[in-house]
């Protein structure tokens, strides 16, 4: 399974002074030392920089993201995440841009999308977004 790690998990796992115990930060620590296939794309490494502070905190985050694969959106992505975004509208779904552009990705690539944000299980139930869940 090759799995798509958005910025809630990575804030998360990153965080010091979050309580052990997260499920999706277990999955995440599974995943790495299992050698599995960990994607996200530059907004979430962007967000992720936006949050921290100090140059410390700046070079772990670049060091440690330049392994993973960065999944890049074409024209065809924006315009499906806007669709995408309209039509959870239509089910009284609200989401915002960038979400809808990373549930967009997830789905174009046949990504399973690892997360601690709740606002994807209401994308999930209106689309073809797939989820990690806990077992």
């Amino acid at each position: 399974m090759s799995l798509f790690v958005d910025t809630s998990v990575w804030s998360l796992a990153l965080r010091r002074d979050q309580p052990a115990g997260r499920a999706e930060v277990g999955m995440l620590v599974g995943a790495v030392e299992r050698g599995e296939t960990l994607l996200t794309t530059g907004l979430v490494l962007q967000e992720l920089l936006q949050g921290f502070s100090g140059p410390k905190s700046r070079s772990q985050i670049v060091e440690r993201f330049s392994a993973l694969p960065l999944v890049v959106p074409d024209r065809d992505d924006h315009i499906e995440a806007a669709e995408l975004r309209n039509h959870c509208r239509r089910k009284g779904v609200q989401i915002g841009t960038i979400d809808a552009l990373l549930a967009q990705l997830c789905i174009r690539h046949d990504l399973t999308m690892l997360t601690a944000d709740w606002d994807f299980t209401r994308v999930a139930a209106h689309s073809r977004l797939k989820l990690w869940a806990h077992p």
